[in-house]
């Protein structure tokens, strides 16, 4: 799967790494509902960081489409909660 970090670029990730990050992604949606923000803020980080090191970076030049998006590292917990689907940021 192809996913974005909304100003950085994209990543070619493995299906196989999804329970990881459907666990940060819930943990994520749980801060949100409580308005934690120190807690959705390490919990973005830590989410965007998974990505970052179980993913291949695409070359910056590779126009491939995202198949998934995740919000920049400094985007706000109302920014975030307008890109949450039913499922959170990640499907399944």
């Amino acid at each position: 799967m192809i996913v974005r970090i909304m100003g950085e670029g994209q990543v070619k990730l493995a299906d196989g790494h999804f329970t990881e990050l459907n666990k940060l992604d819930t943990d994520l949606l749980e801060e949100m509902e409580a308005g934690d923000e120190d807690g959705f803020r390490r919990t973005l980080g830590a989410l965007l960081d998974a990505v970052r090191r179980l993913g291949e970076p695409l070359p910056d030049d590779a126009l491939e489409p995202s198949e998934l998006i995740l919000p920049s590292p400094d985007a706000s917990l109302d920014e975030v909660r307008q890109m949450l689907s039913d499922d959170g940021l990640i499907p399944g």
